[in-house]
């Protein structure tokens, strides 16, 4: 057999969509099922995801998607990584916290006065973020009541086929994950009084977790397998990165902008540490050494903010065709500030970070929208900088996949604050790496096809948009 059909489930920090991934000859095509929206839910106790609803959405997704495609060969499930669910007796505790949630703030504390975080990067290579999977740990009262936690994608998969796993890609988030070895850190966890009983059997992308199950099973109407992918939606967005170079850069834009390139070994110098920069685990054993740069959350929680000022609907590209056409400089902030990671009033908050720098304010929504993507493009073109820096290598150009990607004025100003060539696309890059992950696994490509091979696929099947710096713009 040289092809079939499989479905991604893509779960992102703002929206989820289920796939068809259609493989015939090496030949690659993706069709839209189904969409929703994802988002934080206010409760008595903080923000929480509604799985409830996300995981309702899956399955009515899945259920469309076999009906178009009764053959369908295997499932696939990525998404956001750090977050989990917590499990006992087989079923979910609580709604699993967001990762916005105050409580994140006050594990950084605990975790750091037992294992202070230069010795923390040393065993898990991973960047300071107070979001991180550890520090929401030791901040959870019920941890010690569950059997199991699981992060988001293996939640998923567990509630459609009963495997209890942690995949790689994502377990390599959550701080727990040794570096090197890509096993537990048992000794951390011990030390930070993390039950070991809670951390789930690791595997690999490839893995079958086993067919659809129970009211699952029913509601979607066939037993289609279950299989692990790059299950950390970076992971399988970096695997549809059809780097043109050794020395490429990759941009995965979305809610975040997750910057950086692609090793075979991790690098844990101060210097790596000192500069925030982490070494994730990818598919195939390879290093996603990278930095999270605040992305279009800005863009789009600043939308919201005026949609609900206005009480209708924004048109976004006109607002961004308004915004290429502001003559002159704007301000440039730091898109990274502490302080804009929350949702509600982005406006207001970016216009007091903007006057704190003693620039003017910008005093249109146009102008205000051009300073923001330019100050996203400029904290890119830092963090591309640095990782070239880090690593001894000469980048030569950026793809920039996701969303991000059909921003054109977000990807001409990358190009221009850079000074590099961005190849943007495709725009579906998470949703394709975690298609080519089973079709793998199916053979649909060959014995043991390479990223490369899956890569060059990518390149033929969405050839991507060239951005070249304008003359003068750095």
């Amino acid at each position: 057999m040289t092809g079939g059909v499989v479905a991604a489930v893509d779960l992102g920090a703002t929206s989820g969509r289920v796939m068809l991934g259609y493989v015939e000859n090496r030949m690659l095509r993706l069709e839209a099922v189904s969409r929703f929206p994802n988002g934080p839910v206010a409760g008595p106790d903080g923000l929480h995801w509604d799985s409830p609803g996300l995981y309702r959405h899956v399955v009515e997704g899945l259920r469309e998607a076999v009906a178009r495609e009764p053959e369908l060969a295997s499932i696939g499930i990525d998404s956001w990584a750090v977050d989990y669910g917590l499990v006992a007796g087989g079923e979910l505790l609580a709604e699993p916290f967001h990762y916005r949630d105050e409580r994140t703030v006050r594990g950084v504390e605990q975790v750091h006065a037992v294992v202070p975080f230069d010795e923390l990067y040393r065993r898990n290579g991973l960047q300071f973020l107070p979001f991180n999977t550890l520090y929401q740990y030791v901040t959870e009262r019920a941890l010690s009541d569950a059997d199991v936690a699981l992060l988001i994608p293996d939640l998923v998969a567990f509630l459609l086929t009963g495997a209890q796993v942690a995949e790689r890609t994502n377990a390599s988030t959550t701080g727990l994950l040794d570096v090197r070895t890509g096993e537990w850190d048992l000794e951390s966890a011990e030390r930070l009084g993390i039950p070991a009983s809670v951390l789930p059997r690791l595997v690999d992308p490839g893995t079958h977790l086993g067919p659809l199950r129970g009211a699952a099973r029913e509601r979607i109407g066939a037993p289609v397998e279950v299989v692990a992918v790059g299950s950390h939606d970076t992971a399988s967005a970096v695997v549809a990165v059809p780097l043109s170079s050794p020395n490429a850069a990759f941009i995965s834009c979305g809610t975040w902008g997750l910057v950086g390139i692609e090793l075979e070994e991790p690098v844990l110098t101060d210097a790596a540490r000192e500069a925030n920069f982490t070494n994730e685990g990818g598919v195939d054993g390879r290093v996603r050494f990278l930095h999270n740069v605040t992305g279009l959350w800005l863009l789009s929680e600043s939308v919201r903010a005026w949609e609900a000022e206005d009480g209708s609907a924004i048109d976004l590209p006109e607002l961004l065709e308004a915004a290429a056409s502001v003559d002159g400089g704007v301000p440039i902030f730091d898109a990274n500030d502490p302080r804009l990671s929350a949702p509600g009033d982005m406006p207001v908050r970016i216009a007091a970070v903007i006057d704190e720098t003693g620039a003017a304010v910008p005093g249109s929504r146009p102008t205000l929208v051009r300073a923001i993507i330019e100050s996203i493009a400029d904290a890119f073109a830092t963090a591309v900088d640095t990782a070239g820096r880090l690593t001894g290598r000469d980048i030569d150009v950026i793809h920039l996949v996701g969303g991000g990607s059909l921003n054109n004025l977000l990807c001409q100003a990358t190009a221009d604050r850079s000074g590099l060539p961005v190849l943007a696309g495709p725009v579906e890059a998470t949703a394709i790496g975690n298609v080519l992950v089973q079709a793998r696994t199916h053979g649909w490509f060959g014995p043991d096809a390479s990223l490369e091979t899956l890569r060059k696929a990518v390149a033929e099947a969405f050839p991507p948009v060239r951005y070249e710096p304008e003359a003068g713009s750095r």
